[in-house]
């Protein structure tokens, strides 16, 4: 269990620099480009960890398997990811990092529209403060200034946890790791046949001409330089490779509930950070936003952990009987 914990705050720790580092390179890498090399690399950190999984589950992955990770692939990588890399560009990386950990408000709303899922009276109340404190945060009076940030980073909030309830018809199948894994690499995939595609000069010229210039002619090793190459290397190796990794290592160690404290943390430590590395300031409305997180957070967390926790005893109890 004491291992457990130590995933959790290695995850924690490289979750939370995240949107810092991604915001001081946002000016060196195209987002497309960034997008794809970062969650490429995540996947190949992560293949090792992912075969072992399979392999200990016993389970060869067919062609329909394959299918299932080109659409995981596709929300999470292709859509979800790049409206949050867009994010950076045109928002604080505070408060991306804040509203990007609201997703699983959306997981809630998500999973009982499309699996049926029960909701709880602490889970509706956990939406509800945590809705609050979104709104806080987009602050309504001054909600021009940061709008289209503000859009974006809601997208890929939203879309994520779309890929979030898709994956749970068969996370049991694979493995949190494994999924993650598959799907990051067919993302990375079809982003790069997405990228090959906005170099036909046709293409370039028509995403030019309509304002997309992101989009156009993106490059795939261009901007790579000693200084740069360090940052990807830490983006793509420790924060999607091992951060993934130590988060489900973390959760193989303990449970998903508890497991789930790295999300609940970030916000707050991911502002802290972005004070202190690249002077973001805390506004107030800022801070009664993430405080209505965090509370929110909690509401829905305190529950679920004794629930698990709960479960896990029994667990231990029956094997103690059958023993």
């Amino acid at each position: 269990m004491k291992q457990g914990y130590i995933y959790i705050l290695m995850s924690t720790l490289l979750f939370s620099t995240m949107e810092i580092v991604l915001k001081i390179v946002s000016g060196v890498y195209n987002p497309i480009q960034l997008t794809f090399l970062r969650f490429f690399i995540g996947s190949i950190i992560l293949m090792p960890l992912a075969t072992k999984a399979l392999k200990k589950r016993g389970y060869s992955l067919k062609a329909n398997d394959f299918a299932f990770f080109a659409l995981t692939g596709f929300i999470c990588v292709v859509v979800s990811m790049v409206f949050y890399q867009m994010a950076i560009q045109y928002s604080k990386a505070s408060v991306v990092a804040v509203l990007f950990s609201c997703n699983p408000v959306f997981v809630i709303l998500f999973a009982f529209l499309l699996l049926n899922e029960k909701i709880y009276k602490h889970t509706v109340v956990s939406i509800i403060v945590s809705v609050l404190g979104i709104i806080a945060i987009m602050n309504p009076a001054h909600i021009s200034e940061n709008l289209f940030g503000i859009v974006l980073i809601l997208l890929s909030a939203i879309t994520f946890s779309i890929y979030s309830v898709i994956s749970r018809k068969r996370s049991s199948l694979y493995g949190g790791i494994a999924l993650t894994c598959f799907s990051f690499l067919f993302g990375s995939a079809e982003m790069f046949v997405l990228i090959m595609l906005t170099r036909i000069a046709p293409v370039s010229a028509f995403l030019t001409s309509v304002g997309l210039t992101a989009f156009a002619s993106v490059p795939i090793i261009g901007g790579l330089g000693l200084g740069s190459l360090l940052s990807l290397i830490y983006i793509g190796v420790f924060v999607t490779g091992f951060g993934y990794a130590f988060y489900f290592l973390a959760m193989e160690a303990t449970n998903a509930a508890t497991a789930s404290l790295v999300f609940f943390i970030k916000p707050a430590l991911a502002l802290l950070l972005a004070l202190l590395i690249i002077h973001e300031p805390i506004s107030v409305n800022m801070a009664i936003g993430i405080l209505l997180i965090i509370i929110g957070s909690l509401i829905s967390f305190i529950p679920s952990y004794r629930m698990a926790k709960k479960d896990t005893d029994e667990e231990i109890k029956d094997f103690d009987v059958q023993e």
